[in-house]
C-alpha cells in the first residue's frame, strides 16, 4: 500500500477488473461500509464525448455511523462525502486507489471530526490491504 500525497491511499491487484470492484466492494463491507454510489466513468465518457477510454470506476462509499457522528459534530462535511474509492486499469493490473479521511480533519478544523476521520481512515486501509 502506498500514500498518495496527503489525499489518498493506493494498492493494485491482478484481479481482473470486475473481480476488483466486487472484491474491494465486499472488503469495505466487512469494514462497515456501503457503496451508496457507482459511477462507470468509461461508459459515461463513451456515451456523453464518444470517447474511449480504459476502465475506471468511481465508487461513493460510506459508513452510516461514521457519517452521522460527523455530520451531528459539522454539517458542512457531507461535501466531502461520501469516501470515494477509484479503481481503473493500468496495464496489466488494476489501481484501487480511496480518499484517505483525514484529509477531511485538514479542510475542516473541528476536534470531533478529528476521532471520526482516524477511525474511518483505519478501515479504510484494512479494507484495501484485504484486496489482494
Amino acid at each position: 500500500m502506498k500514500t498518495i500525497g496527503s489525499y489518498a491511499i493506493e494498492i493494485t491487484t491482478q484481479r481482473p477488473f470486475e473481480d476488483a470492484i466486487a472484491r474491494v466492494t465486499a472488503t469495505l463491507a466487512e469494514q462497515g461500509f456501503g457503496v451508496l454510489t457507482e459511477i462507470d466513468v468509461q461508459a459515461t465518457f463513451k456515451k456523453k464525448l464518444d470517447l474511449d477510454v480504459r476502465p475506471y470506476r468511481i465508487l461513493g462509499a460510506c459508513n452510516p455511523g461514521f457519517a452521522s457522528r460527523a455530520i451531528a459534530a459539522e454539517p458542512h462535511v457531507g461535501v466531502l462525502m461520501p469516501c470515494n474509492v477509484v479503481v481503473w486499469e493500468e496495464g496489466t493490473h488494476r489501481v484501487i486507489t480511496a480518499m484517505e479521511p483525514k484529509v477531511m480533519v485538514s479542510v475542516i478544523d473541528h476536534p470531533e471530526l478529528a476521532g471520526v476521520a482516524v477511525e474511518a481512515s483505519a478501515r479504510i486501509h484494512a479494507a484495501l490491504a484485504n484486496v489482494g
